[in-house]
């Protein structure tokens, strides 16, 4: 019998589905065919992504300690990937709640550090995310979507990540959360100081 798929989320890239897997509530990742590729070329760049890229990536970011899903399964022919089933608001919805109710300082200062923890310990091993917004981040403090991830010991990329991140932040929140999760990072990464070159 075949589990029954929800469709919970649609991007440019891929669709995330609930569903069960060996008895377990789970998300299931599918990177979905372009039309606009050739067939074969299409079939190789999903597989890449999912193999090489994202599922390493996490392996790698689990071993780090850094929290994200815990990675089940990868179908190379269906282009999935299946995940534990994480529940929790994303970062950016409890941002903008704060935003609306009023900042318990505290709280956001927590959550912003544990960012900067988190982003500092991915980029001293060389792990650059790719597409770090804080809708890619769950308030259990789980890094999510790696789809976009990969590896590099360049000061630029590690950069880019956390302007991509400062981005997100400045247009949905305050500009004073990217000021405590650099702080954060400044504590947790050995390679803060070039990197912080790069970003200005």
């Amino acid at each position: 019998m075949v589990p029954s798929l929800i469709l919970v989320k649609q991007g440019a890239e891929a669709r995330v589905f609930e569903s069960v897997f060996v008895g377990k509530r789970s998300f299931i990742k599918e990177r979905f065919s372009k039309i606009y590729r050739h067939p074969s070329l299409d079939s190789k760049i999903n597989l890449k992504r999912l193999n090489a890229l994202q599922a390493r990536c996490m392996k790698k970011a689990r071993r780090l300690g850094v929290s994200t899903p815990v990675l089940h399964a990868v179908d190379p022919v269906l282009h999935t990937l299946t995940f534990e089933y994480v529940e929790g608001p994303s970062v950016k919805d409890i941002f903008l709640e704060f935003g609306l109710s009023g900042v318990v300082q505290e709280r956001l200062d927590d959550i912003a550090s544990q960012i900067g923890v988190a982003i500092g310990k991915l980029h001293d091993v060389g792990l650059v995310h790719g597409d770090l917004t804080t809708s890619n981040m769950l308030i259990r403090n789980v890094l999510i979507d790696f789809g976009l991830s990969f590896t590099s010991t360049l000061l630029k990329d590690k950069a880019v990540d956390l302007y991509v991140l400062e981005r997100a932040l400045i247009s949905m929140h305050s500009s004073n959360v990217i000021n405590h999760i650099l702080d954060a990072y400044k504590k947790s990464s050995k390679q803060w100081s070039s990197t912080f070159n790069k970003l200005a």
